[in-house]
């Protein structure tokens, strides 16, 4: 169950703080508000901390709030009438959740680590772009982005072989910003199970599981745990992505 906490009153020191020490701040949409106003932002916030397995986004739901994970990973997914489900993504510190949609959240969200997040009021979120512009392109940027992101998910189900998806899921874990990752960085974290992977990629646990070994065998990763991946190659591997 999700722990929530109230929002500091307005314009007090507690209301600057948690934001100015926080270590999302420079990965997220907040860091296009200046120090002196972050005590405005975070007078909306109500921080809330969500465990493993626990859904915090329900799809069809009406679409009131905004979502800023600041610390842990999640993966968004939608339901098919059957029960089939559709990973369609994964994200980690410093995203921001409920841009894409209308009247109603159109995916779910579930927590795959101990996830920390700050949820705003879409009402009072709106009224708070009008004061600072530069919030505003900032979610605009980041609207683009989900937007490319969507593309690539389309070309990576439609028209890669399994070696490209595996290689492709790696590759974008590895750019700085993306993915649970949050970093560019020779390692790269696999907080999500097998079978999450699979299910983002449409393809079979055994496969995921295959096309790492044969990657690993040919050089280009080492597998130090069930949860990490050493990235040798990163060229090739991103060559390998590519097609």
């Amino acid at each position: 169950m999700a722990v929530f906490s109230r929002p500091p009153t307005p314009g007090s020191p507690l209301a600057q703080e948690p934001c100015l020490s926080c270590g999302a701040r420079a990965d997220s949409v907040c860091n296009a508000i200046e120090d002196a106003d972050l005590g405005r932002l975070a007078a909306f916030a109500v921080v809330s901390e969500v465990q493993p397995g626990q859904t915090f986004i329900e799809e069809g739901d009406p679409a009131d709030s905004f979502f800023n994970l600041t610390a842990g990973s999640a993966k968004l997914y939608k339901l098919m009438t059957d029960g089939r489900r559709q990973i369609t993504g994964f994200v980690g510190r410093g995203h921001f959740l409920g841009l894409a949609v209308s009247a109603t959240y159109a995916f779910s969200a579930e927590a795959i680590e101990p996830v920390r997040l700050c949820r705003f009021s879409r009402v009072r979120m709106f009224r708070l772009l009008g004061e600072f512009p530069a919030l505003e392109r900032r979610l605009l940027e980041r609207a683009a982005t989900e937007l490319v992101a969507a593309q690539e998910q389309m070309l990576l189900l439609g028209r890669k072989t399994a070696r490209e998806r595996v290689a492709s899921f790696l590759d974008v874990l590895c750019r700085p910003g993306a993915g649970p990752c949050g970093r560019a960085a020779p390692v790269v974290a696999l907080p999500m199970s097998r079978s999450d992977i699979a299910d983002y990629l449409g393809l079979t646990i055994e496969t995921v599981s295959r096309t790492l070994s044969r990657l690993r065998s040919e050089g280009l990763i080492e597998i130090p745990s069930p949860t990490t991946i050493r990235i040798c190659d990163p060229a090739r591997l991103a060559a390998l992505a590519s097609g």
